[in-house]
Parts: C-alpha cells; structure tokens; sequence
C-alpha cells in the first residue's frame, strides 16, 4: 500500500526531470522487451526480429523522454561487450584445429567480399566510393547469434559450429580495421597504399600485444581474487579499458578487446571455482543480450517506417551484392583449402554462404560512420533495413536449410553415450563445489560427506552405462552405428585435460619445463591429428 501519494493535478503540474524521463524511458523499453520475448517465443520466431518490430512500431512520442542511438555510447560501450562476450565464450583449443579456414575467411575473405560488395553497391546503387566501401565492409559482419540459434534447434558437427563462431570472431574485429582506415581516409581526402599497410600492420599487432598484455595481467588479478562480484568488475574494467587504451595508443581497440577476451575466457576462467565461473558467464551473456536488445530497440525508433519501407528495393539489391561477394570468396578459398589443410565439405560451405546474417553489430557500426560522409543518413537507413531483411529472410528459413543438408545424423551409440555422459559431468561439477564449499568453511563436513556420497553413486552409475556400452562396441561397429566422430571427440578432451594438468604443476614448480615440454609437444601432435567434432 503507498504512503504518500500526490493529488493527480499537482501530480500533471510537477515537470518531469530529464534523468526522471530517462528512467521511465528505460523502464517502458526493458517492458517492451520483455513482451517482445514472450510473444517471439509463443511464435517461436527470432528474439531479435520481433524487437526490430517493436522498434518500428514504437514513436518517440510513445515515450516520457525522447532517446535515440548515440553513435559515442555505440561505439565505445556497446561493441566493446558485444566483442568481450563472444571472446570470452570461445574455446583457444577448438580454434587451433581450424585456424586456417578461419584465417582465410576472416582475413583475405573480408577484404574481398568487402571489395565485391562495394563495387556492386556502387554500380547499382550509385553510391559514392568511399560511402559504397563503407557500407561493403559493414555487411561483411555475420551476426553470430543468429546462426547459432539455428544450430542448437538441429544437430551440425563441432567443426563447422567452431569455423562459424572464430570467423565472425575474427572478421569482426578485421572490418573494424578497415572501417576505421575508410573513416580516415575519408578525413584526410586521400589514401597511401604505403601509409595503409602501415596502419593496418600497427593496429593489428599493436592490438594483439596490448590484448594479450592485459589479458594475461588480468588472469593474475583472478588469482587474488576469490569472489563473483569483483571478478565481475574486473573483466567489465578490462573489457571496456582495451577499448580506450588502443583507441589512445591508435592500436585496434576490436584486436585488442578480443585478444583479451581470448585469454581471459580460457586461462583466467581456470583460477575461479565453478560457481564463480558460471556467475561470470552468466553475467556476460545478460550484458550481450541486453546490449542487443536496446540496439535493436533504439535504431528502430531512429528509423522512420516509411523511409524504411522506401529503401527495400535498394536493402535487396545489398543483400544480393553482399551474397555475390560470400560466394565468390566460399568457393574458391575453401577449394584452395584443400591443399594445405582438411577440406570443407561443400555443403558446410553452402551453411557459411546462407547462414551470412546481419545483425546488431552491423547496425552499430552503420551509427559510427562520419557525419560528414556522403548520404550518411541514407546509409544508416539502408544498412538497418538490410538487418531486417536479412534477419526475417535468412534467418528464419536457416534452421530449415540446415536440417535439409542433413550435415550430421545422430548415432543411436552416440546419444547414449551422451546421456549418460551428462550425469557424470553434472554429478562431478556438484562434488567439485560441494569441495570448495567445505574449503571455504561454509558447510558442515557430515553434510558434505553425504552429498558427495549421492553425487558418487551417480556417477558410478553412470560409469557403469558407459562401461556396458563400450563393452559392446564391436557389435555396434559390425552394423555401422560407432561414432568414431565422437570417439575422436573424448580422447580430445582426454589430452587436453592432460595438457592442463601438466602446464599447472610447471606453474607450481611442481615439474621441470625441461621434461615436461616434449610430453606437451607430443600431445600437441596428438591433437592435431584428431578430427574435430
């Protein structure tokens, strides 16, 4: 019941503040959002779709306070957690195994597929050039969360999910690059091919050692530290201080935030217990998600409906250009592939030309384009209705797509394997906290002794599934239903538990670097052997 509550005409008579505004702005956006999920997952369409909707639906004058995308807050708040919190939920180990299609497609890929759209953008559309490469290099960016949406509702191999994920990592942070030499190019009226490489060169490995100087700073920093929250603040400082010191050293700020993200995510991550590192991921992916969502919402609200619905001929003709410009560059990369690495199945290389979705970034990065460049208005609006069509178009007929390639069929082994795999993981994570939980002097060790005990007979159970099944794989071979994908999978996991282990006891000093590197170079070979799954 209210205490205190002011007649409805003194009420209408205050002035309402600006920060009042701003509040109850944001409050009626974080509702909006809110039914928006509701509705698209009674609908079961794409979260972002229904909020680039509700964005177009919405006016200013629905709102107590008039608000808009603000190119300073994009670019120096929004990408740096959009860039951090794909970084750190990247797996360094799967990466290595497919560093060179995603070096190809994120390197010499993006600058070609940026050239091609661009060309085509400025033939068909008449833009001028350095607006037509802008806007190329922008819809080079694949919006990674689209595509993996479409993955989890159907089965696809590791591989190609970890080729998809690296990519967008990777060229995300190479179209920044370029877009920031476009940018300065643009400034200063003129372009040396001499003075671009040497920026390209700069930011780049520039980017890359300050993103490793300060990831590693920060893996020490975990070890300080034994609690969720300020592990929480540390990596929001991190993520979002690369940001500004490689915008003031002229280094790439992208390079450098994923670099970053990059250790922070597979070595300082290891210093937490479970508990924190769930609590820290947990967290990240909120902050990703709502940074997606106020983009979609603000730009929505930027753009109006009819210009919107006057630039769909033209947000077609950028989707063929930029489709033109993916097929050139999947093909014939990935065909010379083959010669100095494992070759991609050509109907994984049709999954990376139909699931190049557009997104949130690609929008943010349109809102960061000079105010002085030609028509960038106009672009603004071309690049969000190109984001729209895409996401409706592309992305949800993309699970569908998939499903019809039929890029992996489930082995009846496989899925039994795996349940019974998921007890013993969830049993193993429980006695791992419940350990730390009596370290730390916060449970009763009677109590911790009969709960690790249900957590082991669990276990035990499950080990003995996994032991039966194993017991009959040669009836399972004869009639071709072993995995040997997944087999190649858990001994994978096998050495580089091994490789874990073993680069700890050098950090304690508990082994010689001298005996212990040919151990790891051999495991290294080992897993370079194996087919990822």
């Amino acid at each position: 019941m209210l205490l205190f509550q002011l007649p409805s005409e003194a009420a209408n008579a205050l002035p309402t503040s600006g920060v009042t505004g701003l509040v109850n702005t944001l409050i009626i956006l974080l509702l909006v959002a809110t039914g928006v999920a509701l509705v698209t997952r009674w609908l079961r369409i794409p979260y972002v779709v229904g909020l680039v909707l509700a964005g177009l639906v919405m006016t200013d004058q629905n709102l107590p306070t008039a608000i808009g995308p603000n190119p300073d807050i994009i670019l120096n708040l929004f990408l740096p957690i959009l860039i951090f919190e794909a970084a750190i939920n990247t797996d360094i180990s799967r990466l290595r195994s497919t560093i060179k299609p995603i070096a190809l497609l994120a390197g010499p890929g993006v600058v070609l597929s940026a050239a091609i759209t661009a060309s085509l953008l400025h033939l068909g559309l008449g833009l001028e050039w350095i607006t037509a490469a802008a806007v190329g290099v922008i819809l080079t960016i694949t919006d990674t969360v689209s595509v993996i949406a479409a993955f989890r509702s159907v089965s696809v191999p590791g591989r190609l999910a970890t080729i998809v994920e690296g990519e967008s990592l990777f060229n995300d942070g190479v179209a920044l690059v370029l877009l920031s030499l476009i940018s300065t190019t643009h400034m200063q009226g003129s372009f040396s091919l001499v003075n671009g490489v040497q920026q390209l060169f700069i930011a780049f490995v520039g980017g890359g050692l300050l993103g490793l100087g300060l990831g590693y700073l920060c893996v020490g920093l975990f070890r300080q530290l034994d609690d969720a929250l300020s592990n929480i603040l540390l990596t929001v400082a991190v993520s979002l201080g690369t940001f500004q010191i490689g915008q003031v050293l002229g280094v790439s700020s992208a390079i450098a935030v994923v670099v970053a993200g990059l250790v922070i995510g597979n070595l300082g991550f290891r210093q937490t217990s479970a508990s924190i590192k769930v609590t820290l991921l947990s967290f990240w992916e909120y902050a990703g998600f709502g940074v997606n969502t106020f983009i979609f919402l603000l730009v929505g609200l930027a753009v109006e409906p009819r210009g919107l619905v006057n630039t769909l001929p033209a947000a077609l003709l950028a989707i063929v250009a930029y489709q033109i410009g993916r097929v050139a560059v999947i093909y014939p990369l990935l065909y010379l592939l083959r010669f100095f690495d494992r070759p991609i199945p050509f109907r994984w290389q049709h999954v990376l030309i139909f699931g190049n979705v557009k997104g949130s970034l690609s929008m943010a990065l349109a809102l960061t384009l000079p105010f002085t460049l030609s028509d960038r208005e106009q672009v603004i609006t071309l690049v969000f209705s190109t984001v729209l069509v895409s996401l409706v178009g592309q992305g949800l007929s993309l699970s569908w797509l998939v499903k019809q390639l039929q890029l992996s069929k489930p082995s009846p082994f496989r899925q039994q394997i795996e349940e019974l795999q998921l007890n013993i993981i969830a049993a193993k994570a429980a006695q791992s906290e419940l350990l730390n939980l009596l370290e730390v002097g916060s449970l009763p060790k009677f109590l911790y002794e009969e709960f690790f005990a249900r957590y082991q007979a669990r276990i035990a159970q499950g080990e003995e599934g996994l032991r039966s099944l194993y017991n009959q794989r040669p009836s399972y071979k004869s009639t071709g239903l072993v995995d040997t994908d997944y087999l190649d999978g858990l001994w994978r996991r096998l050495y580089l538990a091994e490789k874990g282990a073993i680069n700890q006891a050098i950090f304690k000093g508990l082994l010689p670097d001298d005996v212990a590197r040919p151990y790891l170079q051999d495991l290294n070979e080992k897993l370079l052997s194996l087919k990822d799954t």
